[in-house]
């Protein structure tokens, strides 16, 4: 965003009032902010109303938040108390961006309960990852080949089956005086679809916490474009650190950036503060997304249900990996898992890093989907 001591003094509350949505989990772009302030100033403004409908038409809030969206446009250039807003509590879901030490605040977001194990409570917490010998050497190297394919809009020579290459065939007839050498061709080229994990990090999956990290250091080894976060009662971004080669210095650096090991669940509400984020959106765009976690969503499932949904909509595939899976007994009956079934394209076991490593690995073949896999197992 823009520098505050760039601009007039006349122009600093509607740079503030772009800095509050953003605070507030509103997905606002540099670009957004700049037409906001141009909009501004067309319409004069003659009167409070067009600054509202200004930034309403610029910032573009979403409809479902558009009453929130009022509320603080009134708090912020009316002075009005700020009213509370529905789903609204003291607990925050709090993101952690690997990439710079600042943490950004998500959108309040109010606590879930249930599940035998599972708290939405916040428990601060650190962890210790030991060293051992390196068996995902082999998953390592076959990753990058395993994973779905996608066709890029970069092309490369080739010396068939491809197109005209009509800008270097002139250059070549120019070149040869106007004798028709061979046409030069070009193909587009094909690249690894992105691999994206979630891990669940929260108390009731404390036993696979260890070998989930030492999967994702694999897979970002392995991988030319993967990105993995952990989610409890906070969202962190982990990659940078897990790109050390070194397993134990890798582990390490990992476990010192994420504040909530082993702390309570708040599956849907981390997943909505992801998504929030544009550019951590982005990296769903079109990936292989694989959730590690076992799915105890507490109390109303509502806010797993959207993030998911919306999840689905971004991904090219969509899996969840749930360590209950591995008990032949289990089902998805939970209201919380039949809510998300339908949107899922895998519903597999993640009980071993065995299991996880044979489904990465068997992302590129088609598969039915999870709904009708598990109507069947019912």
């Amino acid at each position: 965003m823009m520098r505050g001591e760039s601009l007039p003094s006349a122009a600093q509350p509607f740079l503030g009032f772009a800095r509050l949505l953003r605070h507030h989990a509103f997905a606002v772009a540099p670009e957004q902010v700049t037409s906001f302030m141009q909009a501004v100033t067309l319409l004069g403004p003659r009167s409070m109303n067009d600054i509202r409908e200004a930034a309403l038409a610029t910032l573009a809030p979403p409809p479902d938040r558009r009453n929130e969206f009022e509320a603080h446009f009134r708090g912020y250039f009316y002075g009005d108390a700020r009213p509370s807003i529905a789903g609204e509590e003291d607990d925050e879901t709090r993101i952690k961006d690997d990439r710079s030490t600042l943490e950004e605040q998500s959108r309040a977001l109010r606590r879930e309960k249930g599940g035998e194990l599972s708290s939405a409570l916040e428990q601060l917490s650190s962890r210790d990852f030991q060293r051992d010998r390196d068996s995902l050497g082999s998953f390592r190297r076959r990753l990058s080949s395993a994973l779905p394919a996608r066709r890029s809009f970069r092309t490369a020579r080739t010396r068939s089956r491809g197109t005209l290459d009509l800008r270097r065939s002139l250059s070549e007839i120019v070149s040869a005086d106007g004798d028709i050498p061979s046409p030069l061709l070009r193909r587009r080229q094909t690249v690894p679809r992105k691999l994206l994990l979630l891990i669940d990090v929260s108390g009731s999956m404390k036993l696979h916490t260890a070998d989930y990290l030492k999967l994702a250091h694999a897979v970002v080894q392995g991988a030319d474009r993967a990105e993995v976060f952990t989610f409890g009662t906070r969202l962190t971004r982990i990659t940078s650190a897990l790109r050390i080669r070194d397993p134990g210095q890798a582990l390490a650096r990992a476990a010192a950036l994420v504040d909530d090991w082993d702390s309570g669940t708040r599956m849907g509400p981390t997943l909505l503060a992801f998504l929030s984020v544009p550019r951590f959106s982005a990296f769903a765009r079109g990936a292989c997304v694989v959730i590690l976690s076992d799915g105890l969503e507490r109390g109303d499932h509502a806010d797993l249900e959207t993030a998911m949904r919306r999840l689905s909509a971004r991904a090219f595939r969509l899996s969840l990996a749930t360590p209950l899976a591995g008990d032949p007994r289990f089902r998805p009956a939970t209201a919380a898992l039949r809510a998300i079934l339908p949107v899922l394209d895998d519903l597999v076991d993640g009980s071993s890093v065995g299991c996880l490593t044979d489904f990465i690995l068997s992302l590129a073949r088609p598969a039915p989907a999870a709904e009708t896999i598990w109507k069947r197992v019912s």
